[in-house]
């Protein structure tokens, strides 16, 4: 860590000694629209706040400038920036060649601009027909040029936009890994790519305002509630504009049916808007009661209205991308942005051809509350784009590189702000400690924090909400990119809910708890929580012997017994979340009392607990040390004792071990007979300690056709908490439609 910060600082000093000392770099950044200058706002403040190394230039152009669409460039005049040059280049139109003309008309009117303003580099955003007019002319007159958004896949003419700037641009902001990877395919010089996160998540992450509650009632009404209203946002689909016309005429029908207050937002400018907006009015839209029609509602604000909506619905880029950090639940209808990855608070219509199906899913949706997914960034995007632009040396040649197939799938970068590693928070809730860690997508402990389990709800839930915080914030420092935290707690649990429903007697007043919600709302990550023995589970398949088995049981032996069943690669979890509650199944009828209440179960024979119960009977009776032992007076009579008086002779002791470990194996073949597993993996404290007790009762008491099962003991060294971090390696909520 500390010599890829040397690097840096080294590789930027060199930079500057290049560029000569005193040698600003003058970025010219060019905002088309409201949805684009949302994204680059955040950079253009980072840049105006560290004017020892920017010159900042701001060009606005497109739609900012029509009355129609909210004269949006006075948002920008409110953020106090100077605009150095408008630009009137939209040409109307309700017809696909308005869009060409346009794309003319700036290419006439740029150079002029760019002659006077020289930049050293250009910022252009995403996929619109303006930023292809702005690239165009950047490439043509030899100014370099940063793409923010490139490598994203979604619908209609815009992924052919995104990556002809994509070829035109010299240096690329990406969002996701999977954009990363679409940019390499295409032949994008690998050290010139830099997976940032999107800057409009730097806003997103960091909204704190508490009186949104006035913000609604300016938008929507005095009357209006939190997650009782309904935020519409729909644009034409230029490929299709017929059909998309008849999808928002569809849709708007389907709100009305619903019957709940909506904010409804006039489209893009784009080929069928204009009949977009005829339809609204034709429908008596901004004059009925239930609907708000507005041109513009600024960006501050729209965050604080999406994130306490009842739903979104239509087909923005924003459904699917920045409202996931909140959870709000979102419809995405049609195919316009057909392959973004999205959270799972995302239900996809593509085919929105009748009422029914639209007024179908708002049932569905309306007032959920999904874990915020953070698949689009992490907050810390601005700091690493402008890391990058200093890091841009203006001597170098200005001819771009293409690094054309066979492109390896393990690229190593050499800047330091590309490495950065997938990683998990890991939470683990034992009966006496808590214990959180940061896990790579390798299974490796990067860093791990451990302290007393507190006796109360309060005092746990406040604990285990600071040191997740202390270890996100720890995460940065690492070069560690955290995709949601994974718990892995006693107890029986519902993982689709994150709820757990009943504890083990050792974590007190720990029934009914959400844990999901406070933890997801705290850190804006996306929450998992499932019960240890399930968790050690997982950690075997992911990381542990388990890994490509598709059948097969992991028991815990420890404190308890506990474990989790494997079953054509799918846990099982059970219709009442009580699947693989091993350490009960009962193997003698009147056997010694469990603490759940019954009697004969393996956990009251073979756990840390029985095995100490029966050490201290032992101890009690002067029947437990041999020779070679001593226990303290202070000190508590344990299962080790036992262990220990059993390994030097004490034939009592090693009678209750070798009890132990039958009841154990009897466990296991009740097990081989009900699932048939192909592998069967011990693990905990006293695996290896019963290990060769379970082969010998399986030998003996099992059918011939499951004698074959393996029975080995985990080289895990912690499966609780990677089986916490598998939850969110292999569950992340990332998907592609």
């Amino acid at each position: 860590e500390v010599y890829f910060k040397n690097l840096s600082k080294q590789k930027q000093k060199e930079v500057m000694e290049k560029n000569g000392s005193n040698h600003k770099l003058r970025v010219c950044v060019a905002t088309c629209n409201r949805a684009d200058y949302s994204k680059l706002a955040p950079i253009m403040f980072g840049i105006k706040a560290e004017p020892q190394f920017f010159e900042l230039d701001v060009v606005v152009l497109g739609s900012h400038l029509i009355d129609d669409y909210g004269n949006t460039y006075r948002m920008i005049e409110q953020d106090d920036f100077d605009i150095h040059t408008r630009l009137h280049t939209i040409v109307r139109g309700e017809d696909e060649a308005a869009m060409v003309e346009s794309v003319g008309l700036a290419l006439v009117k740029l150079p002029d601009v760019l002659n006077r303003l020289k930049p050293d580099i250009m910022i252009v955003h995403g996929d619109r027909f303006d930023a292809l007019a702005l690239a165009t002319s950047a490439a043509l007159m030899n100014i370099r040029i940063l793409h923010i958004e490139g490598g994203e896949v979604s619908g209609t003419i815009d992924d052919s936009i995104r990556h002809a700037i994509t070829k035109l641009a010299h240096y690329h902001v990406c969002c996701t890994r999977s954009a990363e990877q679409h940019l390499i395919a295409m032949c994008e010089d690998h050290d010139r790519i830099l997976l940032a996160g999107c800057p409009s998540y730097d806003k997103l992450l960091s909204a704190k305002n508490k009186d949104y509650m006035s913000i609604i009632r300016v938008w929507l009404g005095e009357d209006v509630k939190t997650r009782d209203y309904i935020v519409a946002l729909q644009h034409p689909v230029t490929t299709d504009i017929k059909h998309s016309i008849k999808m928002f005429e569809l849709t708007l029908d389907a709100l009305i049916s619903f019957n709940k207050r909506t904010l409804v937002l006039f489209p893009n400018v784009d080929a069928g808007d204009k009949e977009m907006v005829r339809v609204m009015r034709k429908k008596g839209i901004e004059h009925h009661p239930n609907f708000r029609a507005v041109k513009h509602v600024p960006f501050d604000q729209f965050i604080q209205l999406v994130a306490h909506a009842g739903c979104m619905i239509g087909n923005s880029s924003c459904g699917v991308r920045e409202v996931g950090a909140f959870g709000t639940p979102v419809i995405n209808l049609g195919t316009r942005q057909t392959g973004r990855e999205t959270g799972e608070n995302v239900l996809h219509v593509r085919d929105a051809d009748t009422q029914d199906k639209i007024l179908h899913a708002l049932q569905l949706q309306f007032g959920k509350q999904y874990p915020c997914s953070k698949i689009y960034g992490d907050g810390n995007a601005v700091p690493r784009i402008l890391k990058f632009l200093k890091s841009i040396d203006l001597k170098e040649p200005l001819q771009k590189k293409f690094c054309f197939p066979p492109v390896k799938d393990n690229i190593s970068q050499d800047i330091d702000h590309i490495l950065e590693t997938q990683s998990a928070l890991a939470v683990d809730l034992g009966g006496t400690n808590l214990r959180v860690a940061i896990v790579s997508m390798k299974g490796e402990i990067v860093k791990k924090y451990t302290q007393l389990n507190p006796k109360t709800y309060e005092d746990r839930l406040e604990l285990i909400l600071k040191m997740c915080v202390e270890a996100a914030s720890e995460a940065v420092n690492v070069n560690c990119r955290i995709l949601g935290v994974g718990i892995s707690t006693g107890g029986r649990v519902n993982p689709r809910e994150g709820i757990v429903l009943h504890s083990t007697k050792l974590i007190q007043e720990w029934s009914s708890v959400d844990l999901r919600t406070p933890i997801s709302d705290a850190l804006h990550l996306p929450v998992w929580v499932d019960n240890d023995g399930n968790c050690a589970a997982l950690a075997e398949r992911k990381f542990g012997h388990g890994k490509g088995v598709e059948n097969f049981v992991t028991l815990i032996t420890g404190t308890g017994i506990g474990g989790g069943i494997v079953h054509q690669h799918e846990l099982i979890h059970g219709s009442s979340y009580c699947a693989a509650e091993l350490g009960h199944i009962v193997v003698s009828l009147d056997g010694p009392e469990c603490l759940c209440g019954s009697q004969g179960c393996i956990e009251a024979y073979a756990s840390g607990i029985a095995l100490q119960r029966e050490a201290k009977k032992l101890h009690d009776e002067d029947l437990l040390l041999v020779e070679g032992m001593s226990v303290k007076k202070e000190e508590a009579v344990s299962a080790a004792h036992l262990i220990q008086a059993a390994k030097l002779g004490n034939a009592k002791a090693d009678s209750i071990l070798r009890t132990a470990g039958t009841a154990l194996g009897l466990g296991v073949v009740n097990i081989l007979h009900t699932m048939n597993p192909s592998l069967v993996i011990l693990s905990g404290v006293l695996a290896s300690h019963y290990v060769n007790a379970v082969k010998d009762v399986i030998n003996r008491q099992a059918l011939t056709s499951v004698k074959t099962v393996d029975v080995v003991v985990s080289n895990l060294a912690d499966p609780a908490l990677l089986g916490a971090a598998s939850l969110v390696l292999d569950y992340t909520t990332r998907r592609i439609y």
